[in-house]
């Protein structure tokens, strides 16, 4: 009986002692260097959901334009949502356990664990009848021909029926990045894309026993990946492996879910104006044609790749201005804003000028169609350069979300949408065109920018914790 229980006993142990590492190193380590250890996981995450990203606009571009295009009706839906679960209430979770664990207070910590997978279930499922119930009614508003409407229907039912698992990988990976462990996390998202890598091509073109489902087998396949990815993360925080341990027996408090929800709300807020300017840019286009809206659809494609790019800092950026907020250290917190969203801003900087000089080396991976491409090109070489305000405002909204003050970015947000609404239907409407909605589009950037890092520039007192 010993001889199993010393090792039961010594693991929660070590996984204290790791913890407890992890904490001072966000609280006492040079800026820098934390910050980018803590990124690195995130990083390959993010370059394994790119590779997802990739594989899937890859598979649905050999079943033709029509496809292509109804994939571009729903992407900015599927990005909406998983920038909700991982950026916006994910956000939100990694905050508040994030402060909790630089106040030293555990027991609070596991608390909010059970708190935020109540909120990833309620979430999942509401997104899951918003998707079914509401997708027909949006791709019909959004102009598209009839062709391309069924092509974004079937895609986007598969799926939204898994939109439970989904929130509840990314809720589960939030509880324990706001305790400092990115690897775990890194591990479990980017070792699901191997498993992506087989199921998309089994599933759209089918294989042996299993039919040809077409773009309705893509969204099965991201369903797959995200049951499997569930259900490790789950067990792992169940057994307190990551840092902070799942515990049922804690009541639901609404304290603790106002905790949560102070961030996550206004973040998913600002989620929801941020995919809402996409989607309106969208519907604008649509009009145009299936070619040029799926030559768009791959140009704003490639923006939203720079949204796991800036979560990369993002996350971790979330955890060090949490902690050091929570232990009163705000003069390090500001500087750990700074320093990150520098360092997204240069990254993404340098996508978008490699996009801009080089556009086919994106657009010809999905389509040979001349007027895709066309269109594509045009977006890429006006909107790419501007990629780095992009990075600047959203990973300053993350540190907003570190420190709990969520205001200015909602404002960003809005103001982005109300731009590129405002202005893009007027230009339009004038007779302007495709070029100057990609001008405004851009100019929308650099209002995001901006009042995203407005709050950013005080100069806070380093107020020593009591």
């Amino acid at each position: 009986m010993s001889a199993v229980a010393t090792p039961t006993a010594a693991a929660p142990g070590k996984a204290v002692l790791a913890a407890h590492a992890r904490s001072q190193r966000l609280l006492h380590g040079p800026v820098l260097a934390t910050l980018l250890l803590l990124a690195a996981p995130n990083l390959i995450v993010m370059l394994a959901q790119a590779a997802a990203n990739f594989l899937e606009s890859y598979f649905v571009g050999l079943l033709g334009v029509d496809a292509l295009a109804g994939a571009a009706l729903v992407f900015p839906l599927i990005m909406l949502m998983q920038t909700m679960s991982a950026g916006g209430m994910g956000g939100g979770i990694s905050s508040a356990i994030a402060r909790a664990t630089g106040a030293g207070d555990t027991e609070k910590a596991q608390a909010l664990a059970l708190h935020a997978l109540v909120i990833a279930l309620a979430f999942g499922v509401a997104c899951m009848l918003g998707g079914l119930l509401g997708g027909p009614l949006l791709y019909r508003a959004m102009g598209a021909t009839p062709v391309v409407q069924e092509a974004a229907l079937a895609y986007s039912n598969a799926i939204f029926i898994g939109a439970v698992f989904l929130w509840l990988a990314n809720g589960m990976a939030s509880v324990l990045r706001g305790s400092g462990n990115m690897a775990l996390p890194a591990m479990v998202l980017s070792g699901g894309v191997l498993l992506l890598l087989l199921a998309s091509p089994v599933l759209i073109f089918g294989w042996g026993p299993v039919p040809a489902m077409g773009i309705t087998g893509a969204g099965l396949a991201l369903v797959v990946y995200y049951v499997v990815a569930a259900a490790v993360m789950l067990v792992s925080v169940l057994r307190g492996n990551g840092g902070v341990q799942l515990r049922l027996h804690h009541k639901l408090r609404w304290a603790l879910f106002r905790d949560i929800l102070g961030v996550g709300a206004p973040a998913i807020v600002n989620n929801v104006t941020l995919n809402l300017s996409v989607l309106t840019a969208t519907a604008l286009v649509s009009p145009l044609g299936s070619e040029a809206l799926a030559g768009f659809g791959l140009g704003i494609r490639l923006e939203y790749l720079q949204i796991p790019i800036v979560f990369g800092f993002g996350a971790a950026m979330v955890a060090m201005v949490g902690m050091n907020t929570g232990a009163g250290q705000l003069v390090r917190a500001r500087r750990v804003a700074w320093t990150g969203a520098l360092l997204a801003a240069a990254v993404t900087s340098l996508v978008g000028l490699a996009a801009a000089l080089f556009p086919a080396a994106w657009l010809g991976l999905f389509t040979h169609d001349q007027e895709a491409i066309r269109v594509g090109t045009q977006y890429l070489q006006v909107v790419g350069p501007a990629y780095g305000l992009f990075g600047l405002g959203l990973s300053l909204y993350f540190a907003s979300q570190g420190a709990r003050r969520m205001g200015w970015s909602i404002v960003a947000g809005a103001a982005r949408l109300l731009v590129v609404y405002l202005a893009g239907h007027l230009a339009l409407r004038l007779g302007a065109g495709l070029p100057t909605l990609l001008v405004i589009m851009v100019a929308a950037l650099a209002f995001y920018a901006l009042l995203n890092a407005w709050p950013w520039f005080a100069r806070p007192q380093d107020r020593p914790r009591a």
